[in-house]
């Protein structure tokens, strides 16, 4: 396994896995590896010649009171992991090299961006955008791989390769949890014992929902009253949202009678987490 610093070096090491007819699956992410990273990964090597996984704590797509100076990071354990895995090469940029001085242009997908956590955390999504799109650019994949834990980005990802034309297939595995339904996430580790408990709500809220649903419930906004209701039950108020939206689009919805995507952001102690479901 090879760990790569310099974008020259990868553009090129790509170009030749190519000219060979190699395929090449890619998994982005920022480091702090857990299960659900290495599901994606574990699918990536199943399909493909070559296994590149980028790690990355992209700064473009943290707000200024957000995380970024304390969010996990362990190469030592991260390469670990992947070559236990079988992954070929780590793309493990500087930020310096990823973002130069004088840096100016930026990728943003309206509408789908400025809802749901785009919402709340403005310029995030134009900062996962733009960097995605320079990952591609330098990988050269034929196949990324994306957790649907994450479900807003990977959907504005699938749009954006879309339009812009970029030649990448787009796999949106489905989202790992823990035995209690808690969604793996590299942010779970800040939660303490009593947080780490309560968090368990989230996962039983959707579900909640889930249930509402296939009883005959279709109104929206009673369904979100009842999982506000359950969240507020364990003691949680801060709520960034809960939201019933288009499966394509990201609308709100007022009547369930197509595929939707339920999801919630919800703060856990000063832990922000994110949780969703789609109904089909």
């Amino acid at each position: 396994m090879r760990i790569i610093r310099s974008i020259k070096e990868m553009f090129k090491v790509s170009k030749e896995k190519r000219v060979r007819g190699k395929t090449i699956g890619f998994v982005p992410t920022m480091g702090a590896l857990h299960e659900g990273h290495l599901s994606l990964i574990r699918r990536a090597r199943q399909q493909n010649d070559i296994v590149v996984v980028s790690i990355f704590i992209n700064p473009n797509q943290f707000g200024p009171k957000e995380d970024f100076k304390k969010y996990p990071r362990n190469l030592k354990q991260d390469s670990l992991l992947c070559k236990r895995e079988g992954v070929d090469i780590i793309f493990y940029p500087d930020a310096s090299l990823m973002y130069p001085v004088n840096y100016r242009t930026y990728v943003f997908v309206e509408k789908l961006s400025d809802c749901l956590c785009g919402k709340v955390r403005p310029g995030h999504f134009k900062g996962v955008a733009t960097v995605v799109t320079k990952l591609f650019n330098i990988v050269s994949p034929d196949i990324a791989y994306f957790g649907q834990k994450d479900a807003q980005q990977a959907i504005i990802i699938k749009r954006m390769t879309r339009d812009l034309n970029i030649p990448v297939k787009i796999k949106v595995m489905p989202c790992l949890r823990e035995k209690d339904g808690l969604a793996l996430s590299s942010r779970n580790v800040y939660l303490n014992q009593k947080e780490r408990k309560d968090a368990t709500v989230l996962y039983e809220a959707l579900k909640k929902a889930k249930e509402l649903i296939r009883n005959g419930n279709s109104d929206a906004k009673k369904i979100i009253s009842q999982i506000k209701r359950l969240i507020n039950s364990e003691g949680i108020t801060k709520i960034d949202y809960i939201s019933i939206v288009d499966l394509d689009s990201l609308e709100p919805i007022q009547k369930i009678n197509n595929n939707c995507l339920i999801a919630l952001a919800v703060w856990i102690g000063s832990t922000r987490l994110i949780d969703n479901i789609t109904i089909k």
